[in-house]
């Protein structure tokens, strides 16, 4: 083996090596980051809100003043606890009547009228509302023919807008969000049979509309299916018989 070769081929095989450490490291940081920043993510909170209700809880509830130890959390399942609580009294005549008073003197205030109107409406849809959920995901044709776009199975049309729609075919509403944002978007309503139905889940539709299409989830349907529009038949074509 001559000299040029030899060095060819340590140069390759270093090249291979450093090629392998930088493959891995990359994996070990998919892997690592996400578990990273959850778990600081949590531990900032949690510490976030026991400087705050600590404050409040007597000396002698504290475990930490006899373990001898800073106890991170104990604060959040005071809150839990107390939130807990709260919430029970208010669903009681005692604490529906306590509530409207207290928003009938917030009413007198002009400014704090406003800010605790958008903050009541905002608590409203985020954590009343958060039982309810898209039923399925789907493919609509928009903004036109011929172009597919991911949307969100909601509701049946109901009342003036399922009387006005002009189509005999029963409406439902969709949920078309925008990319990589999801929480805003358009709603549509549609004629059922315009709607296809994917077998993927909401959850993987989500993440394939965040990822602007670069986290493709496993799909039930085989690679060249083409999906069926509720209602319709599809016949096989014979093209590839003839």
């Amino acid at each position: 083996m001559s000299k040029q070769q030899f060095d060819d081929t340590e140069g390759r095989r270093k090249r291979n090596i450093f090629g392998w450490l930088r493959a891995s490291f990359l994996t070990g940081l998919v892997v690592i980051a996400p578990i990273g920043l959850t778990l600081w993510l949590i531990w900032t909170v949690a510490g976030w809100v026991d400087s705050w209700v600590l404050p409040f809880v007597p000396i002698w509830l504290r475990p930490d003043q006899y373990v001898g130890l800073n106890i991170r959390g104990i604060g959040v399942f005071v809150f839990l606890i107390f939130t807990i609580l709260i919430g029970w009294m208010a669903k009681g005549i005692i604490g529906k009547s306590l509530i409207r008073w207290g928003e009938s003197l917030v009413e007198g205030l002009p400014v704090v009228r406003s800010v605790y109107r958008g903050l009541k409406q905002i608590a409203e849809t985020v954590f009343a509302q958060a039982d309810t959920s898209f039923d399925k995901a789907c493919l609509v044709e928009y903004p036109r023919r011929g172009i597919w776009a991911i949307a969100f199975i909601s509701t049946s049309a109901k009342g003036e807008i399922d009387a006005k729609v002009p189509a005999d075919d029963s409406k439902t509403a969709v949920f078309l969000p925008t990319t990589p944002n999801p929480t805003s978007g358009f709603l549509l309503f549609l004629p059922r049979s315009d709607i296809i139905e994917l077998d993927m889940s909401v959850e993987d539709a989500a993440k394939l509309v965040i990822s602007a299409g670069l986290v493709y989830p496993n799909s039930k349907e085989p690679q060249g299916a083409i999906p069926t529009p509720i209602g319709e038949v599809r016949t096989p074509s014979r093209a590839g018989n003839a």
